[in-house]
């Protein structure tokens, strides 16, 4: 049985150009990560033991850099709580390559249900650590962007944020 200490949850939070972006942590753990949710007095970084700080560490350190254009990919650890189909749909997120999309269709056909766009859609809606699990990289069949839990604005800042880390390291390559 886990002690006390390792079932209290710790935040923090990283300035971000979408505004501050707030992680949760429980068991060493993140949990979550919430667009526009800090407010003063959010951060508690003081409670919860040793292995769950570095991990907020880690996390709001990895954020940041991915933010600045340093990071493509998140080793922070994770858990996922929700259905084994809800599960499977966020998972499926972490294969989606740093300044690709793909489609709903394309998720629900990774996960063996190609008919469950809709419930795919729905289970990315709920996706409890969106950029860390990119949910932003889905878009409809025809290309467009379609919802995300941040707003669309938000989608859109990401996926061009993206796009501009790329284009910017294709062309220091060139040089």
């Amino acid at each position: 049985m886990p002690r006390a200490e390792e079932m209290q949850v710790i935040r923090g939070s990283v300035d971000a150009p979408i505004g501050r972006v707030g992680v949760v942590v429980r068991n060493a753990k993140v949990i979550e990560v919430r667009f526009r949710a800090p407010r003063p007095g959010w951060d508690v970084k003081s409670v919860g033991d040793v292995r769950s700080k570095h991990v907020l560490a880690q996390a709001l350190k990895e954020l940041q850099e991915y933010f600045q254009g340093k990071r493509r990919k998140f080793t922070v650890p994770i858990e996922l709580k929700g259905t084994d189909f809800q599960v499977d749909a966020w998972s499926a997120l972490a294969h989606i390559g740093f300044g690709r999309t793909s489609t709903y269709k394309e998720q629900a056909t990774s996960i063996g249900r190609p008919t469950a766009t809709r419930a795919v859609g729905a289970a990315n809606g709920r996706n409890p650590i969106p950029v860390i699990l990119p949910c932003h990289r889905v878009v409809g069949a025809d290309g467009s962007l379609t919802g995300f839990s941040g707003g669309l604005n938000i989608k859109k800042w990401l996926l061009a944020h993206e796009q501009d880390v790329l284009s910017s390291q294709r062309t220091t390559v060139r040089s």
